[in-house]
């Protein structure tokens, strides 16, 4: 396929629209509706002449009408419908972006009030074809269109005294994206939970909703949570997009040693295998994976999340009430009714659930759940700590990962440098038995959004429950001495797994230091001991 170019002839080569070929003044003369529904759109060629992209080049109603407008006879060239459908968005979105300042988006318009809950719309729409029918719409519209475009995974509206700031987290990282005037906040907030069918009215509790927005050709589910703040309420969409349910082991980012391992660990018949680490560390990512890798004919899989993220197709998925009293321990006694092979438990929060799950595992079960500690070996503690006796830890428990999300240097800013701190470098390294390497960093390119990094991968500490490690949790020894021991074993800390990512280029020692600075003291007391 040709990419940015096209001859001046009618034929059958396919076509890729590049991003200088699309004029926003040119497209905005001809309707969105019809263009999207004819799939065509004119573009811009080399010589500065004007050609109509079709999806299907004997579509000559389309082609006609175009022409028509344009009042120029134009050639036609073939190109995908994702890429049609893409060029339409980007060119749309284009257009308005002189108009993203608070100032040319219209004067203050106070909250339609008259509006019911009745009216949402709870199938999904297409936020383009909405673009243009009033001042606070729009707005929500190119926030959430800017959103997706940028990769966030959350937005952030925060009101204060005098202002409303708008931030994105891209890759872990919060972003400030736009400042608005305060008199906007009402009919933002107002239109937001319109769309998530929240109550309008009530400004004084926190609520929570959900959503459904189609952009251009992507689906995204949006989370959204309100909650009152002395400069107003506050609130946090958060971003599921549909396609990272269907991830698989590989696209996590396991080395193959460890994936082969994590691969025998899901693949026995029976007991409990935690995931560990602090929230946004991508935990649910990984368990979803797992059940891709474990789904199949021969197998009942059940879950009990907070809230349902991902729709994985042939898994029957509960998602807990509270208000209802459909709490996790509720859910798992009737799951275990269901005669499941394999369940997966959003999270462990209570003695209750934990008791449940291990009583699951000793009948035959394979449970996959999260625990929210800083390590692998915490996690033992922390049942503990919830009630559960040392005995039950240990006849259940078959492995216990814990793991961060690391952000990776952009391939087209990528370059070499010398670190300041050396000797700690050089420390770093003689713990992998490395002497001598080049260490890159990203420079800030248009294509990261001048980060020096675009998209994360995960790194792991997996602590496999072995006689050893079995005997210590009966003895009720401490996590820094149970991590001791599975490091002497070979286990990999997530410190030495980031550094071997440092090593091979995919990121950056700060990035490294930034997300396991909860496991250095640790890593340095299991260090200690091990030197002993």
């Amino acid at each position: 396929m040709k990419t940015g170019q096209a001859e001046r002839i009618e034929g059958q080569q396919l076509w890729k629209i590049a991003p200088e070929q699309l004029n926003a003044d040119l497209v905005r003369r001809l309707p969105l509706e019809f263009l999207k529904k004819q799939c065509a759109i004119p573009i811009v060629m080399e010589d500065g002449s004007t050609a109509v992209a079709l999806a299907d080049l004997l579509n000559v109603e389309a082609y006609d009408a175009i022409v028509g407008v344009l009042g120029q006879a134009c050639p036609r060239v073939r190109c995908p419908a994702p890429e049609i459908e893409n060029a339409i968005s980007q060119c749309y979105y284009h257009a308005a972006e002189g108009e993203r300042d608070a100032d040319a988006l219209g004067e203050t318009y106070a909250p339609d009030n008259s509006a019911s809950t009745s009216s949402v719309q709870t199938h999904a729409e297409d936020l383009l074809n909405i673009a243009n029918k009033a001042p606070a719409i729009k707005l929500v519209n190119k926030i959430l269109f800017e959103a997706v475009q940028s990769r966030a995974s959350d937005i952030h509206i925060e009101p204060y005294e005098a202002e409303v700031k708008v931030r994105f987290r891209v890759d872990g990282v919060l972003h400030n994206v736009l400042s608005l005037p305060k008199p906007q906040a009402a009919p933002l907030l107002s239109r937001l939970k319109i769309m998530a069918n929240l109550n309008i009215a009530e400004h004084r509790l926190p609520q929570d909703g959900q959503s459904r927005v189609r952009i251009g050709d992507e689906l995204v589910d949006i989370r959204v949570s309100v909650i009152p703040t002395a400069g107003g309420e506050r609130v946090v969409l958060r971003l599921l997009d549909r396609g990272r349910g269907r991830l698989s082991l590989e696209d996590v980012g396991f080395t193959p040693d460890l994936l082969r391992v994590f691969r025998e660990l899901i693949g026995i018949s029976h007991g409990i295998i935690l995931l560990t680490g602090p929230t946004g560390s991508g935990k649910t990512t990984t368990l979803y994976a797992a059940l891709n890798e474990l789904n199949s004919e021969e197998r009942n899989i059940l879950t009990v999340e907070d809230p349902v993220e991902y729709q994985l197709p042939g898994v029957g998925q509960m998602q807990i009430r509270p208000k209802i009293e459909l709490t996790f321990a509720s859910c798992l006694r009737h799951i275990l009714r269901q005669d499941p092979d394999v369940i997966m438990i959003g999270e462990i929060r209570d003695l209750e659930t934990a008791e449940i799950a291990i009583q699951a595992s000793l009948t035959g079960h394979l449970v996959l759940s999260t625990l929210h500690t800083n390590d692998a070996a915490s996690a033992v503690t922390r049942l503990i700590d919830m009630g559960i006796e040392p005995y039950l830890i240990s006849s259940s428990v078959v492995g216990v990962m814990a793991q961060r999300l690391l952000r990776v240097i952009c391939p087209d800013c990528k370059q070499p440098y010398h670190p300041q701190d050396v000797e700690e470098v050089k420390a770093e390294l003689r713990r992998l038995g490395q002497s001598r390497v080049q260490l890159y960093r990203g420079g800030g390119c248009e294509n990261c959004l001048r980060t020096g990094y675009i998209g994360r991968t995960g790194i792991f500490e997996l602590m496999l429950v072995d006689d050893q490690i079995k005997d210590l949790i009966i003895q009720r020894r401490g996590a820094h001495i149970i991590k001791e021991a599975a490091v002497q074993k070979g286990m990999t800390t997530l410190r030495e797994d980031g550094m071997r990512r440092v090593l091979a280029g995919v990121t950056t020692l700060e990035e490294v230091y930034r997300v396991t600075q909860d496991s250095v003291k640790t890593s340095r007391e299991v260090g200690s001991h091990a030197g002993r």
